[in-house]
Formats: C-alpha cells, sequence, structure tokens
C-alpha cells in the first residue's frame, strides 16, 4: 500500500490535495514506527532482497487503523490492492514491535508495479481483520 501510493506520488500523479494529504500520512507513520531502512539500507534492494515486503503485526492495530485514507487515494486512481493476512508470510528478513520484513516467496510473484485496470478498487480493511497474525 506505501509502495503503491508513494509511486503516485513521485510520478507526480497526484492533485495537489491528495499529494498534501499523502504527504502528512507518510510524515505520521514516519514517525509512529521504526523504518526498516534506517536498520539496514539494504533491506529493500533488489540486489540484495528482491521482492522484500513488510507487514504489520496485528498487535500494531493502531498503525492498522489508519490506512483507511491510503486505500482511498489508491482506490481514486484505480491502482488494484488487496489486504493480505498470513500465519507464515515468509523468511523475516527484519522484525520491530511493529512490523516484519520478509523474503520474497519464490513461488509467489511480485509485482512492484501492477497494471491499472479500469474499475479497479483497493479494498477495506474491517476491524474485525485485527485479530489476524500479521497484514501487508
Amino acid at each position: 500500500m506505501f509502495a503503491l501510493a508513494n509511486k503516485l506520488a513521485h510520478d507526480g500523479e497526484l492533485s495537489a490535495e491528495e499529494y498534501q494529504q499523502w504527504r502528512a500520512m507518510n510524515d505520521w507513520y514516519n514517525q509512529a514506527y521504526p523504518n526498516p531502512s534506517s536498520c539496514d539500507p539494504t533491506i529493500y534492494d533488489p540486489a540484495h532482497n528482491p521482492g522484500a515486503v513488510a507487514w504489520f503485526k496485528d498487535s500494531a492495530e493502531h498503525l492498522i487503523r489508519r490506512v483507511e485514507p491510503y486505500l482511498r487515494l489508491l482506490a481514486a486512481h484505480e491502482v488494484p490492492c488487496e489486504k493480505l493476512v498470513s500465519s507464515d508470510p515468509g523468511p523475516i528478513l527484519y522484525e520491530d514491535e511493529f512490523q516484519i520484513v520478509v523474503a520474497a516467496e519464490l513461488s509467489q510473484p511480485t509485482m512492484p508495479n501492477p497494471p491499472r485496470p479500469q474499475g479497479a478498487a483497493g479494498n477495506k480493511l474491517s476491524a474485525s481483520d485485527l485479530s489476524r497474525p500479521a497484514v501487508r
């Protein structure tokens, strides 16, 4: 979700109002939890960890509850996204109190820049989903 929204912003596809909202959301998240890249600058480097993906732990409810504006932004730009929940998301490369970063599973292809079909919309998180082990 973060990577998809960041791509929209970096590609200049957001209106001024959307950009301001995206920047405020990212600033909040940057203050709310650690950046794995600060501990390991290669964590998301495609040469070292191709397809590495961050997952929120289910205990990070305060972080998960605030994703709705990102999902609305993605839906407004017809960027598909889906919520994934797993008790075993893959080999852990990094872990802190709120999140894990896992290596991409070879059996599960990754799409860093997925196609944006007409009419696609982001799926929404519900409060009942917060009892699951990990959310991406």
